[in-house]
């Protein structure tokens, strides 16, 4: 049960940005690095990564967090390393002259999977096997449910 609930909480921090982009439209969407060009001469972080993808993702972790009994502090905290390692990844991406939005498996999903779930483990207490089995579920779920999610016309990329 705990992983299926550590589950759902990735699922409120990465999920709910793109649900935010498809009800909010425009609103909210400025990029978190703010155009900022690194010394590579690539963007920080690129323009998918905005303010409203952060405080949608954040907010709605906590409040799925709060409405499971687990606090809603804890899923603010879980919902902002989710989020920490997405834009991680993205920098990472960035540097590897990748653009905004390319595939790199991995890199795309354990970042922002196993810094919020290696935070539970010390917040909650639960041990290794609980981290890798989720994070692993993460990873799986994220590559197949992408490409469905891509066919509904919520996701913008099949990936």
């Amino acid at each position: 049960m705990l992983i299926l609930e550590l589950l759902v909480l990735l699922l409120a921090a990465h999920g709910s940005p793109v649900l935010g982009r498809v009800l909010l439209g425009h609103r909210g969407n400025k990029p978190v690095d703010g155009g900022r060009i690194w010394r590579d001469g690539e963007r920080l972080l690129g323009d998918s990564k905005t303010w409203r993808g952060l405080i949608v993702g954040v907010a709605a972790t906590a409040l799925c967090s709060a409405l499971m009994g687990m606090g809603a502090l804890f899923g603010a905290l879980f919902g902002a390393l989710g989020l920490l390692g997405d834009l991680i990844s993205s920098f990472i991406k960035r540097r590897r002259h990748m653009r905004s939005s390319a595939r790199a498996t991995g890199l795309d999903q354990l970042p922002e999977a196993f810094l919020p779930v290696l935070f539970g483990a010390f917040w909650i207490g639960y041990g290794w096997v609980v981290v890798v089995v989720t994070v692993v579920s993460f990873m799986i779920a994220n590559i197949v449910l992408s490409p469905l999610l891509y066919r509904l016309g919520i996701r913008r990329q099949p990936h």
